[in-house]
């Protein structure tokens, strides 16, 4: 089954190296160190392509949501599959390929593990999503379904954002994450609100897996702002986390 794409996302540029050029220097260099080389320019080329693969999750959410999509269930339940082969390639990859490179490329494979952790999330919780309400009988609520739509397509834009600094190593791209996160949580908050706000009313427990799924969709956006923080250490070298939590005990 073929992924669902955003048809406005921007594709991946590549440098436009001659192939023949590629070929010659190949073949003046011993074998190992042609392999070591791919190693190490691979991992962060399985990074981008989980990146645009979780995007492409997140954005058949939101065709689930607004229409019930059969074909958009199971692309998000590829991109889940497709995202846990890229993590276990990483993962088996990433140990000897660190041991022959020096500080800054081994910080980029680092943050490649980091960010695949994430991303291999995100899918699994694209899926979540929808798992809870796949089952569901009743048509979601016109209200519930404008607010997890509305999240889904933030998250969606916040995940091209991310796509977009870790190639560009540009920061502006992790800022537009970090603010576009509070308005995931206030859509989450809000339609928790509305379910839970009288007690003992029985429309939390009737629509329970509405609540799953926001939630869900809520912890992507951690996940989302987890990256952000990230692109940070790739492109400044220094961490977002530690200084955030260094200025909240000043």
């Amino acid at each position: 089954m073929t992924r669902k794409q955003p048809s406005a996302a921007p594709r991946v540029k590549r440098r436009s190296t001659s192939t023949r050029s590629r070929a010659a220097e190949a073949r003046t260099r011993p074998a190992d160190t042609r392999n070591q080389d791919f190693a190490e320019d691979e991992l962060p080329s399985l990074v981008v392509r989980g990146c645009l693969i979780a995007r492409d999750a997140v954005f058949n959410v939101r065709d689930f949501l607004a229409d019930g999509s059969r074909l958009a269930f199971l692309a998000i339940k590829d991109c889940e599959k497709e995202l846990d082969q890229i993590e276990r390639k990483i993962d088996e990859q990433l140990p000897e390929a660190i041991t022959r490179v020096g500080e800054a490329k081994a910080r980029e494979l680092l943050a490649c593990l980091k960010f695949i952790t994430d991303l291999e999330r995100i899918g699994d919780l694209a899926y979540s999503a929808v798992m809870h309400l796949q089952s569901r009988r009743e048509k979601l609520p016109a209200a519930d379904s404008g607010q997890l739509v509305e999240m889904a397509s933030l998250l969606c834009a916040m995940l091209e954002q991310v796509h977009q600094g870790f190639i560009k190593r540009d920061v502006s791209y992790a800022q537009t994450v970090l603010q576009s996160d509070p308005e995931v949580d206030r859509l989450c908050h809000s339609l928790f609100h509305r379910h839970l706000a009288e007690p003992n009313s029985p429309s939390g427990q009737k629509n329970f897996d509405i609540l799953l799924a926001a939630q869900a969709l809520e912890r992507v956006g951690d996940h989302a702002k987890n990256l952000a923080e990230e692109l940070y250490g790739l492109s400044e070298g220094r961490s977002l986390r530690h200084n955030a939590r260094k200025l909240s005990t000043a």
